[in-house]
């Protein structure tokens, strides 16, 4: 495997770059931040056969430590190589905002122009970055990304203040960077122009980025879940997920209990149906009824049962019998028009996980009472 050196390895594209390529079987990692001894550079630019230069400053105390830390370890990285004798590719993160006239874009610029120069003089291949903004697990609020911000203030109910709702922001999810980057040790980046760029990524306002977060957080009261055909959508729960305070991991579901074993929904949905988990007692029967257009999926996961059916378009046919069990977990439908009921037939709780192909509504419950 390739000796690869990381440097800006605890930032966030880092820690994610750093444990992607671990996942793909890279052992040789040269991993640089601030508070690795400088004289260990020395040692990591020798050995190194490709160069992820991370390294950089967002968010320091004075405007000088802009071109300090984007612009000043550059150049000692590149002099370094140059010392060793070593003609390994460098990758180098820049930013969008490298285009604009202002302290933190024109330290970008100026690590840009010196890489450049370094690929042309020391005949050495160069790979531009000019990220969007990038959101994901292991940001920092108030650092990284307007998103790392959101989800950590809105999961923990605290007020987010936007100065133009309207505003409009690009923004481009973690793992596509990974991807975008482990695809370099490999040549097939994706260049545009002079810079490279990973293609995926996706434009919202600012306000709408609030109200999605918002969102999320009420999923633990409405047991909805986000819309996973929607690329942003998914990406940014996932992000938002890993924001959560550790004693918010887990939420109260409301059991609807009596004689017969309890009842509870798990999770509803506006357009996939709702989910819920059904416990039957011993020798209980739970049904009896049926639907025009609702329908479900009944897989039991644990005990021993049977669900019947019969036609409720010829009341008078014959009941058919499903038997089912935790030791052999299977799915049946319940279709339309059959009045059915489930038993358990075993000694201990039977537990059936459930789907409806609709949330429940009190006002039209398409559920009509029949014995089997």
């Amino acid at each position: 495997m390739m000796k690869i050196l990381i440097t800006g390895a605890k930032g966030f594209i880092g820690k994610n770059l750093t444990a992607e390529l671990r996942n793909q079987g890279y052992t040789d990692l040269f991993l640089f931040d601030q508070d690795t001894p400088k004289e260990r550079l020395e040692d990591f630019a020798k050995q190194a056969e490709f160069v992820y230069h991370l390294a950089g400053v967002n968010r320091p105390e004075t405007e000088s430590e802009f071109m300090e830390g984007n612009f000043g370890f550059t150049s000692e990285l590149l002099e370094m190589l140059k010392k060793v004798g070593n003609k390994a590719p460098i990758m180098i993160s820049s930013s969008s905002q490298a285009a604009l006239d202002n302290s933190y874009g024109k330290s970008k610029a100026a690590g840009e122009k010196l890489i450049f120069e370094y690929g042309i003089s020391e005949d050495v291949p160069v790979y531009v970055y000019r990220f969007k903004n990038l959101y994901g697990k292991w940001s920092r609020p108030n650092y990284n990304t307007v998103v790392a911000t959101f989800c950590y203030k809105i999961s923990r109910g605290e007020e987010v203040t936007i100065n133009d709702f309207s505003a409009k922001i690009e923004l481009c999810y973690i793992d596509d960077v990974v991807r975008e980057l482990l695809s370099l040790l490999k040549g097939k980046g994706h260049k545009n122009g002079l810079y490279y760029e990973v293609p995926e990524y996706d434009t919202v306002t600012v306000g709408e980025l609030k109200e999605l977060i918002e969102d999320f957080k009420e999923m633990k009261l409405n047991l909805q879940v986000p819309k996973l055909d929607n690329r942003f959508e998914k990406n940014l729960y996932s992000t938002y997920l890993s924001f959560l305070p550790t004693e918010d991991f887990s939420y109260p579901l409301k059991m609807n209990v009596d004689d017969r074993g309890s009842f509870t929904e798990i999770i509803r949905t506006k357009d996939r149906g709702q989910v819920s988990v059904n416990i039957i007692k011993p020798n209980i029967v739970k049904g009896n009824h049926w639907h025009h257009t609702k329908n479900e999926k009944f897989a039991v996961v644990s005990g021993v049962g049977v669900i019947r059916f019969r036609s409720m378009e010829q009341p008078d046919s014959e009941v058919i019998e499903y038997m089912v069990s935790g030791d052999k977990i299977e799915v049946v439908d319940i279709p339309v028009g059959y009045t059915h009921n489930i038993e358990n037939l075993g000694n201990e709780d039977m537990v059936v996980v459930m789907w409806v192909n609709e949330p429940f509504d009190p006002e039209r419950p398409d559920t009509y009472f029949e014995v089997v």
